[in-house]
């Protein structure tokens, strides 16, 4: 898998894991973001995703993935990944704090500001209902 797949799929298990549960809802979220996002079949996205939690528990911070993904992916884009992440931190029903601050450090370092996070995490409410 390219670099900003697993960088990607790395940090949506981060901020799932944020606070402290990690459960069903948030990882098929996860599989289902990747296999859109980059065109993946089930079994492959699922395949990425355990790639991606075995990466996530041993990288002592968010900072690894989050310059992998800003050096190949065009500031534009970027908020699209926030979208991304904020779809996994409302895949369980409600947001925690530990998720937000993840988010908020993960904008900050992608260079994507508060307002346009906020606005990424509104669009995603509104189309999870």
């Amino acid at each position: 898998m390219p670099e900003r797949e697993v960088a990607l799929a790395a940090l949506m298990v981060r901020i799932a894991r944020a606070d402290g549960s990690y459960d069903d809802n948030e990882h098929q979220r996860i599989v289902q973001v990747l296999a859109l996002r980059d065109g993946l079949t089930t079994p492959e996205a699922e395949a990425l995703c355990a790639q991606a939690e075995t990466l996530e528990a041993k990288a002592a911070d968010t900072v690894r993935f989050t310059r992998a993904l800003k050096e190949m992916i065009p500031l534009d884009d970027r908020v699209g990944v926030i979208e991304a992440l904020w779809q996994v931190a409302m895949a369980d029903g409600h947001r925690g704090a530990d998720e937000d601050a993840q988010i908020r450090l993960a904008a900050s370092l992608l260079g994507v500001n508060d307002r346009d996070s906020a606005l990424a995490r509104r669009r995603v409410r509104a189309r999870l209902g």
